[in-house]
């Protein structure tokens, strides 16, 4: 399988541990890169698929560390484009318990955000490609990100490639129009790219956040989810853009920074059968997370084990796909970093039912 994903690339400075920013600077950050559409082919690579990233950043020592990154986990880079502008930084506040994580934005005129979609040579990219990912965070980084983005799910419907889109709304974003609300801006923009596009992907509030779309009886901040709410959410969706064929919503129940249950639902359009993950004697019994190393890169990792398994051959099935890509973004919440550095074997282990931590000797 190969898959091509499209989108900005960062330089993640985090917090060592849990600490503030007041308590740590001036002093030292944990240096890493990062970015949503990266983090899937990262962890795509790492299942062992051929993952390529397509981007554009500044032709400098440190973007050159960036590209390293990708290179030493099996990515292939040949695609991105080397352009004026900077690299975009965020900053990470790791939380715990009660204390939510906090991210700064340091992104504006970074060289992704400059670079018209008419630059990228789409049917080269493309070719052979078996799918293509993009999100909803590049285009609400810039009006520019934005075009390229739509330039591109246009390119890749047009060469017969299957799309995914996450929605990945994100409020301190979604400011390059000052006329409108961030959500207002998402969903003029999101409602252009989502006609060429077969998989949309979200959490369990994007639905609502960028298409108005609310699952009843849900206080997505307090924690509490009627999961059995969401196949009306992805059904409502689907009608709206009949072009969709899965949506995948991943169902996040937050009692604390440390603590969240963790599971998914895949609506299939063509049954309109709606699949939880994971199961306990066949009902839905989300994984409980009470110790989360770091949860930024979940979603992402979540997209990646989607993808991975509707195209091979032993998990295509739309239940076996929901099982995998839960289990892999499950893991990812143990591991330091946006990247999920765990291996197909490890992920059907814990699909498998091995959720005990033991010791592997």
């Amino acid at each position: 399988m190969r898959i091509v994903t499209f989108g900005e690339i960062m330089m993640r400075l985090a917090a060592p541990g849990f600490q503030r920013f007041r308590q740590c600077l001036p002093g030292s950050l944990d240096v890493t890169f990062a970015g949503a559409e990266a983090n899937v082919a990262a962890s795509l690579a790492m299942l062992g698929a051929e993952a390529s990233f397509v981007s554009a950043i500044p032709d400098h020592s440190i973007a050159d560390a960036c590209i390293g990154s990708l290179r030493n986990v099996g990515v292939d880079t040949q695609r991105i484009l080397r352009r004026p502008g900077r690299l975009g930084i965020y900053f990470l506040e790791t939380g715990a318990n009660q204390r939510p994580s906090q991210v700064v934005y340091d992104r504006d005129h970074s060289a992704v955000g400059l670079t018209s979609g008419s630059e990228y040579p789409w049917n080269e990219i493309l070719a052979g490609a078996d799918w293509f990912h993009v999100t909803g965070i590049t285009p609400a980084i810039s009006q520019t990100a934005a075009e390229a983005t739509l330039t591109a799910v246009q390119a890749a419907q047009a060469a017969g490639v299957r799309v995914s889109c996450d929605l990945n709304f994100r409020k301190k974003l979604w400011r390059w129009d000052k006329s409108v609300s961030p959500q207002q801006l998402a969903e003029r923009t999101m409602r252009q790219v989502l006609p060429h596009v077969d998989v949309v992907i979200a959490n369990e509030e994007d639905c609502h956040d960028v298409l108005q779309i609310q699952a009843a009886d849900t206080d997505v901040h307090a924690g509490k989810l009627n999961v059995q709410r969401y196949p009306d959410v992805a059904a409502q969706l689907v009608q709206q853009f009949p072009n969709v064929s899965k949506v995948a919503i991943t169902l996040r129940e937050s009692y604390s920074a440390s603590h969240n249950n963790w599971g998914a639902m895949l609506y299939s359009a063509a049954d309109q059968q709606a699949h939880f993950a994971p199961l306990t004697n066949g009902e839905y019994q989300p994984y409980e997370i009470k110790s989360i190393v770091d949860r930024v890169g979940g979603g992402d990792s979540f997209g990646a084990g989607l993808i991975f398994a509707m195209l091979s051959e032993q998990h295509s099935s739309d239940q076996d796909a929901i099982r995998f890509a839960t289990a892999a973004s499950c893991l990812a919440h143990s591991i330091s970093g946006d990247f999920n550095f765990s291996k197909r074997s490890e992920v059907e282990a814990l699909m498998g039912g091995s959720a005990s931590g033991r010791v592997v000797r």
